[in-house]
C-alpha cells in the first residue's frame, strides 16, 4: 500500500477517520461540527507506516534504506552468519515478500570465513557500498570491517560487487556495525569497536572519511558503557544509527547482551557543532527503547532509520524476539525477527520511540478539537486527555472492528484491555464497550451508545448527550 497522505496536513487534524460501518456517515443529532461527506482515509494511511509484524522473519541487525529511484533496500544478518543478501520493493511492506538475492558468500577458509555480521547498505557518490563484519575461518570471532562496492543501480545484483578491502581503523581490533552519513558536505562514519586499554566489549567511534573506504581523521570515542543498562552480560555500545532532525544529528545505539537485556540508548549533538568532538555529545541518561512484557516483544535493539512513501514520515527499523526465555546462547538464536514502526516527534524536536509496539493494526492518537495539543491516554486504568505528554505509549491506540461494524479501542500497551464506559466513567477494563465512529468537521465524534458520545472538558474524557470532535494523527 502506498501512503500518500501529507504527515503535517493529518496532524493539523483537516482529516478525520471513520470505522468501517461509518464510513461517509452524517453526525448524529447533538454532535458537534457539520458532518464531513465524502469518503475518509483509513487507520492505516494516518498511521503512514506497515503494521506486518515481523516484517521478515529471522533478520537480525536489520537496514532498510531510504528510496532510490523509487525502491527501498534491504540488508540484514541471515541466522548462519555466512552470507550477504539483500531484497528490494518499491514499498516497505513490499519488502516483506521480495525475492531475496544473494550478493556475496563467505569464503571456505582464510581471511572472512568466520561469522558475517551486520551488512548495512548506503549509497554514497552514485555507487553502492555495504560496510559488514567478518571473521576469520580459524577465528570466527576475530572480527573486523570489510567494504564492498557496485557500480550497478541495482544492489541486488550479484555481478556489480567488489571487495574494496578491509577498513583500516586506528588499532587493529574486534570492530563492527560501521553506518555511514553525510552532514554538511562531510562524509562521516560511526561504528563500534574494542580499544585497548578501556575495559569494556565496545565503545562508539566517529571519524571522517577521505572516500567510503579510507579515514581522513583519527576516531573520536563518543560514547562508552558505563551505565547500569549498558553493561549487563557485556559492556557493550554498538549498532549506531543516524537520524537528522531539527537542528541536532541523533545516533541510536544497541547496549548489553543480545538477550532480553538488549535495548537502545540516544546520543545527540548540535547539527551546528563539530561532530569530531566528543563533548559535542550529549547521552541520554536512560534507555530510549527496551523490552517489553505486555507486549512480548524482547531484546529490541540493532535499528535503522529510514521514510515512509509519503517522504516525511520518519520509521524505526529494528529486531526483537517474541519471548524471554532463549536456550543456549542468544547469539545463535535464529529468532531475532525484522519489525518496523512509527517513529513519533515531541514539541521539542526530540523524537519519542515509546515501546516495540507488538501485533495488531493500525495506530492512532486523539486530540480533542478544543485541545488539539492534548492527547487522549491512560493513567493506569482511568482515560483522561494531557498536554504533548513525553511519554508515547499511553497516547497510542488501535481501534478493533467487530463483526456487527462497531470497534472497540485497544491500548497499544496494554493489548488484553479495551475502553470501557461505565455510567459516565471511562477507564479500561477486560471487556470492552463497542463505539462507533462518525464523520465531523476536523475529525471522528465517538458514539459509545445511542444519543451517548465521548466528552472531553477540562482534561477529563466522559460520557455525555454533546460530543467532543476528536482529530486522529
Amino acid at each position: 500500500m502506498t501512503f500518500a497522505l501529507h504527515r503535517r496536513t493529518l496532524l493539523r487534524g483537516s482529516l478525520g477517520v471513520a470505522g468501517a460501518g461509518a464510513l461517509g456517515a452524517l453526525a448524529a443529532s447533538g454532535a458537534e461540527g457539520a458532518p464531513q461527506p465524502g469518503p475518509l482515509p483509513d487507520d492505516a494511511a494516518i498511521y503512514g507506516v506497515p503494521t506486518i509484524d515481523p516484517l521478515i522473519s529471522r533478520r537480525a541487525d536489520p537496514f532498510i534504506t531510504r528510496p532510490v529511484g523509487g525502491m527501498y533496500y534491504f540488508t540484514g544478518s541471515v541466522p548462519e552468519y555466512d552470507r550477504l543478501v539483500v531484497r528490494g520493493a518499491t514499498t516497505i511492506a513490499g519488502l516483506a515478500d521480495a525475492e531475496e538475492t544473494v550478493i556475496w558468500r563467505r569464503p571456505t577458509s582464510g581471511t572472512m570465513g568466520g561469522h558475517i555480521w551486520a551488512p548495512e547498505l548506503h549509497r554514497i557518490g552514485g555507487k553502492w557500498y555495504i560496510y559488514f563484519a567478518a571473521g576469520d575461518a580459524g577465528n570466527v570471532f576475530r572480527i573486523r570491517t570489510y567494504v564492498m562496492e557496485s557500480a550497478l543501480d541495482d544492489p541486488r545484483d550479484p555481478a556489480g560487487w567488489t571487495l574494496k578491502g578491509q577498513l583500516i581503523t586506528e588499532w587493529d581490533g574486534f570492530t563492527l556495525d560501521a553506518t555511514s552519513f553525510t552532514h554538511r558536505g562531510r562524509q562521516y562514519l560511526v561504528w563500534a569497536q574494542s580499544e585497548p586499554e578501556i575495559a569494556v566489549n565496545t565503545s562508539l567511534y566517529i571519524a571522517e572519511m577521505a572516500n567510503p573506504w579510507t579515514f581522513k581523521t583519527k576516531p573520536t570515542r563518543i560514547t562508552t558503557p558505563t551505565r547500569s543498562w549498558e553493561i549487563i552480560g557485556y559492556r557493550v555500545n554498538e549498532g549506531p544509527a543516524v537520524l537528522i532532525r531539527n537542528g541536532k544529528v541523533f545516533i541510536t545505539f544497541s547496549a548489553s547482551a543480545t538477550d532480553a537485556n538488549y535495548c537502545m540508548g540516544l546520543l545527540s549533538a548540535p547539527a551546528s557543532s563539530d561532530l569530531l568532538s566528543r563533548s559535542s555529545w550529549t547521552k541520554h541518561p536512560d534507555p530510549i527503547f527496551v523490552s517489553n512484557e505486555e507486549t512480548s516483544r524482547f531484546g529490541p535493539g540493532h535499528n535503522s532509520f529510514t521514510v515512509a512513501e509519503d517522504g516525511e514520515t520518519d520509521v524505526l527499523v529494528y529486531h526483537a524476539r517474541d519471548y524471554r526465555q532463549i536456550v543456549g546462547d542468544p547469539l545463535y538464536d535464529p529468532n531475532r525477527h525484522t519489525r518496523v514502526q512509527k517513529l513519533y516527534w515531541h514539541e521539542d524536536g526530540t523524537p519519542l520511540f515509546g515501546i516495540p509496539v507488538g501485533s495488531g493494526g493500525p495506530i492512532v492518537r486523539l486530540s480533542p478539537s478544543d485541545a488539539p495539543r492534548s492527547f487522549v491516554k491512560h493513567e493506569d486504568d482511568v482515560i483522561r486527555a494531557a498536554h504533548a505528554p513525553h511519554e508515547l505509549e499511553p497516547t497510542q491506540f488501535r481501534f478493533v472492528a467487530g463483526t456487527d461494524g462497531t470497534e472497540t479501542i485497544q491500548p497499544v500497551d496494554q493489548p488484553t484491555k479495551f475502553l470501557l464506559v461505565s455510567g459516565t466513567t471511562v477507564g479500561l477494563g477486560a471487556t470492552g464497550t463497542p463505539v462507533t465512529r462518525i464523520a465531523a468537521k476536523g475529525g471522528v465524534t465517538i458514539r459509545v451508545a445511542p444519543g451517548r458520545y465521548l466528552q472531553h472538558r477540562g482534561g477529563q474524557i466522559t460520557v455525555a448527550a454533546k460530543a467532543t470532535v476528536f482529530q486522529l494523527s
